[in-house]
């Protein structure tokens, strides 16, 4: 923690946020690989996937799914997403 009078961000600090806001503005927002290599034609099938589930999205989508059977409209609705057992 900087003490008082002392900069909370050094000049190498803002120098990496910067770095990151640039890798991440290049980035596919769906797959976040650069979208200047993904979208480059000769990279068409240069890439591979694999399909994971993650249980917490799974229950979040469940539970959206339920609420709409109900008749509740979806638009504008978040569901928040928790551990049954309390831990983070």
């Amino acid at each position: 923690m900087p003490g008082p009078g002392e900069p909370l961000w050094l000049p190498e600090d803002r120098w990496w946020a910067l770095a990151l806001l640039e890798v991440e503005a290049a980035a596919c927002r769906d797959c976040g690989h650069p979208a200047g290599e993904t979208t480059a034609p000769e990279a068409e099938y240069a890439y591979d996937a694999h399909v994971v589930r993650c249980h917490g999205c799974a229950a979040g989508a469940r539970r959206m799914a339920a609420v709409q059977e109900d008749g509740t409209r979806p638009e504008g609705l978040q569901v928040s997403i928790y551990r049954k057992d309390g831990t983070s």
